[in-house]
């Protein structure tokens, strides 16, 4: 078994993806994104790293897990049929796969994450 260590918040290893992920289209504002994939698993189903988000809102579509700790910022979720909760800097929390719903990011967002692909 090998310990797998990557990047630091604000210097990570990985090269970014600037576009926006799968499932989230842009509904109000100019929302944009940054995604460091710094590891993952040998059978794609674990995926850890940061994300970067300037604020606006997407309508988003889960298809996986992911626990998120967020570092900088404050996001708006809005699940359709459900609660609006708002999340800040030091939170923890998780989205569960099968979530619809509205992200709005309120404020620069920058946060380490664990996605688990079913």
């Amino acid at each position: 078994m090998t310990v797998v260590g990557y990047g630091k918040l604000f210097a990570p290893k990985a090269t970014p993806i600037v576009t926006d992920l799968d499932g989230w289209v842009p509904v109000d504002g100019s929302p944009s994104m940054k995604t460091w994939i710094e590891h993952k698993a040998d059978d794609g189903k674990l995926l850890t790293g940061f994300w970067e988000a300037m604020p606006g809102t997407y309508r988003v579509t889960y298809k996986a897990d992911e626990f998120i700790h967020l570092f900088e910022g404050k996001v708006t979720l809005s699940e359709d049929g459900g609660e609006t909760k708002q999340y800040v800097a030091g939170d923890s929390f998780q989205i569960p796969n099968g979530f619809v719903g509205l992200w709005k990011t309120d404020e620069r967002i920058r946060k380490v994450f664990v996605i688990r692909i079913p």
